[in-house]
């Protein structure tokens, strides 16, 4: 790879380093992040195996963080000993948010949406008692991930909407609740008209970046398998749309992401 220009320092906020597909070779996936100037980046886990391996991780790389919790898909699977191993595991220092958590109505065929809202509202409990931060998964259910926010009074911890895919009225709604904003990769492509005007209305200082890998491969290497180096697009596009420089968005993301998960 050729030198990149310029100089940035970019926080991946959310990606899976701990999936099987990068696991086994982590150290070629940072050094090729950390060439595209990325030098932050949360390892999200969604069950006791990859929120184990996020924490392990994150125990042994510099720069990486844990945010684990029981995603919408998983959710059949907890119960009263996952939690409590889930709680044992929020204690761990290098761990700095709950995640991914939330709610999925297009994959939900193994998860009933009573369940996933039972689990949901269970762990954002257990994120105010800890006054932990949230990351949150919302596939096809803006509304109700909206009012068990609400309900769980989410302000009082804070969180962000990950990989965010609604239009800039949701975008408000989430925003007025005191959730931060994420983009990944689907704000590069085109067809995403609705995600790139609610990035254009996202305040700056309520911005983050993510990759989501190995998913939502950003433009130009869209087809491909998503890494984490590949927030360097992201970020340059949103520059590009915002018409601000890549290293003004690069900064402020950065600052936005550390605060919420470095420094709560």
């Amino acid at each position: 790879m050729t030198g990149l220009k310029p100089e940035l320092k970019i926080y991946d906020s959310h990606t899976h380093l701990n999936d099987d597909v990068f696991y086994d070779d982590v150290p070629a996936y940072l050094a090729r992040a950390h060439h595209f100037g990325v030098v932050e980046m949360n390892m999200i886990g969604s069950n006791e195996l990859l929120n184990q391996r996020a924490i392990e991780l994150a125990h042994h790389y510099t720069g990486l963080h844990a945010v684990i919790g029981w995603h919408p898909e998983d959710v059949a699977r907890f119960n009263a000993k996952a939690e409590e191993l889930l709680l044992e595991q929020l204690t761990d220092s290098v761990v700095v948010g709950i995640g991914e958590i939330g709610l999925d109505y297009f994959n939900d065929e193994h998860s009933p949406h009573d369940v996933q809202k039972q689990v949901f509202e269970r762990q954002l409990a257990i994120a105010r008692d800890l006054k932990m931060p949230v990351s949150i998964h919302c596939r096809d259910a803006l509304a109700d991930t909206y009012q068990i926010l609400k309900n769980a009074h989410v302000e009082e911890f804070g969180g962000v909407m990950h990989s965010f895919n609604g239009d800039v009225e949701w975008m408000q709604r989430f925003l007025d609740l005191g959730m931060e904003i994420s983009y990944s990769g689907v704000v590069t492509f085109n067809s995403a008209k609705d995600v790139q005007a609610a990035m254009l209305a996202t305040p700056l200082d309520h911005l983050l970046v993510e990759t989501d890998a190995p998913y939502l491969t950003p433009v130009p290497y869209r087809g491909q398998r998503n890494e984490p180096g590949f927030t360097r697009f992201t970020v340059e596009k949103i520059a590009e749309l915002r018409e601000k420089s890549p290293e003004d968005v690069a900064r402020a993301t950065y600052e936005n992401a550390s605060r919420l998960f470095l420094n709560h």
